[in-house]
């Protein structure tokens, strides 16, 4: 199989190959040869059904890149011999991008300097791509962050899932229940236009960011889910997943915080270069993004409980319950906090303001 897709790159005889990274969606090996390093990806067309989708998206985001911003760096995928980027076999689809010197990823911020550098990075992406004409893009993962549909699911799940989980699990299904709120607000701000559509990243965790030695930016990576939606899937998964210094895994609740140096570390870094582009009534939701985006991945957890494990899976018997609880306990965080982080935002826009208009 391997030989198979390294011809068809013109690759005969690596000097190794080994599994790369720990994603949890797509399987990725590094390879080296005497043209130089590569990452070769097989798609996982489970979750990603079409993924021609996802390369004529990338095509289209990199060649206005290319003619409007020719400095930015953008990865894109390397041809194979006959000029194609995706390589189909009897094993699934495949695809190869160049391994970038002097690279390096983080699974979790350390400081909040890093949180800046990456909050950075996807904002300038957006901002760049401020022009292209986002119906142009495909949907590659449909519904990835409708939270309407993730709790009406979430409510089958209580009606018809596991009635013993239902039972164990009645605090958590009433505090969601009791936060169906921010459904509505969601619904309400796309019915009024508030939100604007936009390219957007989709999965803004720090580990698809490239830094250098100096940990300062190279470039976004993992474009699977660039595709049209709204500026808090970016900024909410930001903050769900860099302002506690534990994550979705961690059974200990009160070791989870708001940390007030990250979210003001993202906040900078992202309307550092999106002030300009998000609306009055954006910038008075970015701190909804992250409740919109805790809220909803706990419905997402606790919906896969009740429903005996059919979407996460799990590593032992309560896992996605754990999961669950944790990502309510965070937005339980998000929520006392959420008057300051809002100040913290207006202070940003107004400092971002004032030094634009007095350079």
């Amino acid at each position: 199989m391997m030989n198979e897709i390294l011809r068809a790159y013109g690759l005969n005889a690596p000097d190794f190959i080994k599994p790369f990274g720990d994603g949890l969606i797509n399987h990725t090996w590094k390879i080296e040869d005497e043209k130089g390093s590569f990452i070769l990806q097989k798609i996982n067309t489970d979750v990603f059904k079409h993924p021609e989708y996802i390369s004529e998206n990338i095509k289209a985001v990199s060649g206005y890149l290319s003619v409007h911003h020719p400095a930015y760096f953008f990865c894109t995928p390397v041809t194979t011999q006959e000029l194609n980027d995706l390589v189909y076999t009897h094993e699934g689809c495949f695809r190869m991008y160049p391994f970038i010197k002097n690279s390096h990823t983080i699974n979790v911020a350390e400081n909040a300097r890093q949180a800046f550098e990456a909050a950075r990075m996807f904002g300038e992406l957006t901002k760049l791509l401020a022009g292209f004409p986002v119906d142009r893009l495909k949907i590659t993962l449909p519904d990835f962050h409708n939270i309407t549909l993730r709790y009406n699911d979430f409510l089958k799940a209580v009606m018809h899932g596991n009635q013993a989980r239902i039972q164990q699990s009645s605090s958590l299904i009433n505090f969601l229940k009791s936060r169906q709120h921010i459904v509505a607000e969601y619904e309400q701000l796309k019915a009024s236009g508030a939100l604007k559509p936009r390219v957007t990243h989709h999965d803004t965790k720090i580990n698809n960011v490239l830094f250098d030695h100096y940990n300062k930016g190279i470039c976004v990576i993992d474009l699977d889910t660039l595709m049209p939606g709204y500026f808090i899937s970016d900024v909410g998964d930001m903050m769900r997943t860099y302002i506690s210094p534990f994550g979705e895994e961690e059974k200990d609740f009160l070791k989870l915080e708001m940390r007030e140096d990250y979210f003001t570390a993202i906040a900078e870094g992202y309307l550092h270069e999106m002030r300009n582009e998000l609306n009055e009534a954006e910038l008075n939701h970015f701190v909804f993004a992250g409740k919109f985006m805790i809220y909803m991945q706990a419905l997402r957890f606790l919906t896969d409980y009740l429903n005996n494990d059919i979407y996460y899976g799990r590593k032992y018997e309560e896992h996605n319950f754990v999961r669950a609880g944790n990502q309510v306990h965070l937005l339980q965080l998000l929520i006392e906090k959420e008057d300051r982080f809002q100040a913290i935002t207006d202070r940003i826009v107004f400092s971002e303001k004032t030094t634009q208009q007095n350079p």
